[in-house]
């Protein structure tokens, strides 16, 4: 119970930390809408579980000791981040408030899913995280079913957590309190997304 409490916590204190997906969910739920958010949620926590399940194999520890594969997933994460950034960035809010007046989906569920899978999945921040997690929280003794557990467990709090963000940032009044500066708002969250990915491509492998 104490390992469990104590991975929770850390857990607990990186998923809000504002970070890649943070600010997918939020882009998406101001965009578009809350099943939007929700999806790219799923995304997200889905995206925790393919983490965990490498760490589980140890390939996690083979990516933290290869320069270059390490290096390829950073610049393949970096380039989707500017890549959605970018897209934001030149967005016009217009067009997307005519689409959402005519009850069409400017986005899928799916896109929205994707936007959040491929956000964490490439992000190499969270590929060292969890083997940080795996290989100094949790002992080697551990059997694999606990261990297991200890990832849909936190699989599972990305989504509810990222789902409550996409909840919020999508009630009426905020989206209406916002409305008027739709436009800034958008690209505002285009260069955040942006500047994340530059971070991630000039980080170095700690």
């Amino acid at each position: 119970m104490s390992a469990f409490l104590t991975i929770a916590v850390i857990h607990f204190l990186a998923v809000v930390s504002p970070g890649p997906d943070f600010a997918i969910v939020t882009r998406n739920s101001l965009s578009y809408s809350r099943r939007d958010g929700v999806a790219t949620a799923a995304g997200c926590g889905l995206g925790i579980l393919v983490h965990v399940s490498y760490s589980l194999l140890g390939i996690g520890f083979l990516i933290s000791r290869s320069i270059l594969l390490f290096t390829i997933i950073k610049y393949i994460g970096a380039a989707y981040l500017i890549y959605i950034g970018w897209k934001a960035l030149v967005s016009k809010s217009e067009e997307v408030s005519a689409l959402c007046a005519r009850k069409l989906r400017p986005i899928t569920l799916r896109q929205a899913f994707c936007n959040g899978f491929l956000t964490n999945v490439l992000n190499p921040k969270a590929t060292l995280f969890m083997l940080a997690l795996f290989t100094q929280v949790i002992e080697p003794s551990t059997p694999v079913a606990v261990q297991a557990f200890y990832g849909i467990y936190m699989g599972v709090a990305t989504f509810v957590w990222f789902s409550f963000v996409a909840s919020v940032f999508s009630l009426r009044a905020i989206r209406q309190c916002l409305g008027g500066i739709q436009s800034g708002i958008e690209r505002a969250m285009g260069a955040v997304l942006i500047a994340l990915g530059l971070k991630v491509a000039l980080s170095a492998q700690e």
